[in-house]
């Protein structure tokens, strides 16, 4: 292992995972996404890349129980103080990730949880309406008499990380085993380091396991054909599990063809719709900007979960009340994170623009980054982020609902009591998911994430028929 890495030099190393063995190198350099930080990668070595199709899957043959028994043992390991590997992520992520230290390391604790036998056995279960199908082949009998065995067989998967959300890596190693894949991780340039991380203290544990020996994280450029065109095949991978923002997405979908499919995590915005009983007492209306503020702040609000806007059945002098406290209340949680990234400048000078249109807008707070809300008659037409929320007054939450679309994920409401009201109709305009207030961050385990069973849609379906039927 390499020394841990002085965060003030220019270039910040990350090394990549090739089927068990850590490669270092500075053979190419980048630039980090958000940051502009530079980075020094190895030469993509795209023959270790790829597990050819004549050769099994490493995890075929493995149990799940024991699949599951070793992410228990690597998430106990991961949140282990004297663990190199996490530490060493931290110090170059410090350098890299538009996340403050401390807020990066409290989102990868808690995706650590997800690393809990229930949990994993919950998620199965949802997704697999018989989960022997992960470890062979299940006899099936149809109507007519006709005989046939189907498995869930182990896919080859790449996927396209995000930069947002260190977590996101906890849960595709974990879902990525579960299902006996054979992995390829592409990393983000926001992060290029947890991915390794997480396969350097697997391979710690046992560096010839059957999970660790399916398992690679790389990074390449998006875009970058020379790469892309070599592995973006069906004669190599059967599908792409994408998450990122459109160019991401779009780059992916020119590559896709028979045999070769995509599995989209898209970009999400979610929102908040809060009814008039948030007026009915000051109490109320104090809750009801508080939880959400919540939502507002996940994960700094660089979560797809995170709400941006917020939908507030009210007449105008309620909800500029309602828009002073959410602004207060967002300042409160912002500099508890300890984040304090001034806004992007040309969102700056839309909202300091916005702020000389007193008839059609009113600003709350400032662009320093410590919280910021823009009342409005409709929503504004840019992306809210960095503790940056847009409310937009409604004079009945049913007008709400023309804004939801396919892009919308997840719906915090107030009041509790009115949800089952409005569940159809948010669900037929494309929304995915309806929480309480406040609630935005926390899922019940196992439910569906972007309108899909993830894993169900991961493995690779496969049917023996004997062509015999009973007599």
């Amino acid at each position: 292992m390499s020394a841990v890495v002085d965060t003030g030099a220019a270039v910040v190393s990350a090394p990549f995972f090739l089927r068990g063995e850590t490669v270092e190198g500075d053979d190419a350099q980048h630039r980090s996404r958000d940051l502009g930080v530079t980075f020094a990668t190895p030469r993509i070595d795209l023959d270790r890349a790829v597990h050819p199709r004549s050769e099994v899957p490493p995890l075929l043959k493995v149990p799940l129980a024991e699949i599951i028994d070793f992410l228990v043992e690597t998430g106990q390991r991961l949140l282990a103080p004297d663990n190199p590997y996490m530490q060493e992520c931290f110090d170059r992520m410090a350098a890299t990730h538009i996340l403050p230290r401390s807020v990066v390391e409290t989102t990868a604790k808690h995706a650590v949880a997800y690393l809990d036998k229930r949990i994993l056995m919950a998620e199965v279960e949802q997704n697999f309406a018989d989960p022997r199908a992960l470890d062979g082949w299940i006899p099936k009998q149809d109507f007519t008499g006709r005989k046939s065995y189907v498995r869930a067989f182990a896919p080859r998967l790449i996927h396209v990380l995000p930069g947002n959300s260190p977590g996101v890596a906890v849960k595709s190693i974990a879902q990525g085993a579960m299902v006996k894949a054979i992995n390829l991780f592409k990393m983000s340039s926001a992060d290029p380091f947890t991915m390794v991380a997480i396969l350097r203290t697997m391979a710690a544990i046992d560096p010839q396991h059957p999970i660790v020996r399916s398992m690679s994280a790389v990074y390449w450029r998006g875009g970058d054909a020379g790469v892309e065109q070599v592995l973006y095949r069906p004669q190599y991978f059967d599908k792409i599990v994408a998450w990122g923002g459109g160019d991401a997405i779009n780059n992916v979908i020119q590559y896709l063809g028979p045999g070769f499919q995509l599995v989209s995590f898209d970009p999400k915005t979610s929102i908040s719709m809060v009814g008039r009983e948030a007026f009915a007492s000051e109490a109320a209306t104090d809750e009801a900007a508080d939880l959400a503020s919540a939502d507002v702040m996940t994960l700094n609000q660089e979560a797809c979960v995170a709400s941006r806007f917020v939908y507030v059945e009210g007449d105008q002098q309620q909800v500029d009340r309602f828009s002073e406290k959410l602004q207060q209340r967002i300042a409160q949680r912002a500099a508890a994170s300890g984040d304090i990234r001034p806004l992007a400048m040309d969102l700056r000078e839309q909202i300091e623009a916005l702020m000389m249109i007193d008839d059609e807008f009113r600003v709350w707070g400032k662009t320093d980054g410590k919280g910021l809300v823009v009342r409005s008659e409709e929503p504004v037409d840019f992306h809210p982020i960095n503790k940056t929320a847009n409310v937009v007054r409604v004079d009945a939450l049913d007008d709400a609902i023309k804004w939801v679309n396919v892009a919308t994920q997840t719906v915090g409401f107030y009041p509790f009591t009115r949800m089952a009201d409005y569940r159809d109709r948010l669900a037929s305009g494309g929304a995915q998911r309806i929480v309480q207030l406040g609630e935005a961050g926390p899922s019940t385990i196992g439910n569906p994430h972007d309108a899909m069973y993830p894993m169900h849609r991961f493995v690779h379906w496969m049917a023996h028929e004997d062509g015999r039927a009973v007599a």
